[in-house]
């Protein structure tokens, strides 16, 4: 996600990752329903919503659909629509999160995971993994402030919802895979959320950052970017930018990884599902090419 969605959002804020060197082997379990175009049942395409964040969460999910993806990351502060008011947030009432949960039943889409997040106390994560347990939400996508590690490593044990640190642009406190590891080391339920196309934006060698994180990738944002080493580079569709996707895929395959691809395509805000389904279909072409 941009920057600009974090000054909308009180408790948000910006953050960074990316990698280093570190080979921990913890398993990963991001939900238990396969997809049709992965190299293992273990593999899902969804679409994170920021994608669709022009539009109400329920014409997004509708665009979903439409694209044929099962699986979604929401993230907090998109308008719900339809007949129900206020925001998808840790503040939405019994009913509306009854209503989400009931649409997306009926849609067979999974909501797998939230974020990103930046609670600003410990008060305010806890009220978001009871709202994340309450809506069956997996994992966290989070950039958690340094002070909130220890406390925040003991809640996702408590709730059994694990946290994925993301990456953005420079500057922010996760530009750099040093910041990642210092929040997992020793904290068994902190994960990192690979953004693929910002480790591309800081400059850094996204294979490599995927070799330094293995064993501790618990999901994926998936973009490609127009130019290599620049914080605001255009987004592009999958295979036309810089990034080397058969390497990313086939490094992950190596790994075993268990989790979800969320295409995030920050382009074209107002007609994008075309590039969406560009993406899920280079997506699918690449993984089924795998060995």
């Amino acid at each position: 996600m941009k920057k600009s969605f974090f000054v909308l959002i009180a408790y948000l804020m910006t953050g960074l990752s990316a990698c280093r060197e570190q080979s921990t082997q913890t398993d990963q379990t991001a939900g238990s329903d396969s997809s049709t175009a992965a190299p293992s049942s273990d593999w899902k395409l969804g679409v994170q919503m920021w994608t669709f964040h022009e539009f109400p969460f329920i014409t997004a999910i509708e665009k979903t659909d439409s694209a044929g993806i099962k699986f979604i990351e929401a993230f907090p502060g998109q308008p719900l629509g339809g007949s129900l008011k206020g925001t998808f947030d840790i503040d939405m009432s019994a009913e509306n999160q009854k209503a989400i949960r009931d649409l997306l039943q009926a849609k067979g889409i999974q909501l797998v995971a939230f974020g990103v997040v930046v609670p600003p106390s410990m008060a305010v994560w806890r009220k978001t993994f009871a709202f994340a347990k309450e809506m069956q939400i997996q994992y966290i996508t989070a950039e958690p402030l340094k002070a909130h590690w220890d406390s925040v490593n003991i809640l996702a044990g408590e709730f059994g919802i694990p946290i994925a640190i993301h990456d953005h642009p420079k500057p922010s406190p996760y530009d750099h895979p040093d910041s990642v590891i210092a929040a997992m080391n020793g904290r068994s339920n902190i994960y990192a959320c690979a953004d693929i196309g910002h480790w591309a934006r800081n400059g850094l060698d996204v294979v490599a950052c995927l070799k330094q994180l293995e064993g501790r990738i618990y999901g994926a944002h998936l973009k490609d970017i127009k130019i290599f080493d620049k914080p605001d580079a255009e987004d592009t569709r999958l295979g036309t930018g810089v990034i080397k996707f058969p390497e990313v895929f086939q490094e992950l395959k190596r790994q075993g990884f268990k989790g979800i691809f969320s295409i995030e395509n920050e382009a074209n805000w107002k007609n994008n599902v075309p590039d969406v389904l560009y993406n899920k279909k280079y997506f699918e072409d690449e993984i089924s090419k795998l060995k």
